[in-house]
């Protein structure tokens, strides 16, 4: 009977304080979306430092492997310019240097082809500490 005096006059029935359930899923279904939006930016965040990181260490590589190549290029005509100071002819030291190098390419391709794969392989996984 009080329900429909109160709907006669234009009132409601007083609402309850409380939420209910579907208030409460909408909530926490919310609540969820956020949070899976946080990690997901935390993790491209963490990626994108990564991969800097990552960048940084091969930019500092290549840059040592062109200094290291510099430097034995220079070493290696100065072998080659002594050789020729000792023998009395400039060719010939040059001569001498490039058969040792050609010596060491057919070493590695007829003679033994998986010493320098292992070789590197191994270096490679000993900067990782895999044995």
């Amino acid at each position: 009977m009080i329900r429909e005096m109160l709907k006669n006059r234009g009132g409601g029935v007083p609402k309850s304080k409380q939420p209910g359930i579907p208030k409460l899923i909408e909530d926490t279904v919310t609540s969820t979306y956020d949070d899976v939006l946080a990690i997901i930016e935390a993790k491209i965040e963490l990626v994108k430092i990564d991969l800097t990181k990552k960048i940084s260490v091969a930019a500092s590589l290549l840059i040592l492997v062109v200094v290291l190549l510099i430097g034995i290029a220079y070493l290696i005509t100065t072998i080659a310019l002594l050789l020729g100071e000792l023998t009395g002819h400039l060719f010939i030291g040059y001569l001498l240097v490039s058969l040792v190098f050609l010596a060491c390419f057919f070493f590695f391709i007829k003679i033994r082809p998986d010493l320098l794969s292992n070789l590197i392989q191994k270096l490679l996984l000993s900067t990782h500490d895999y044995k």
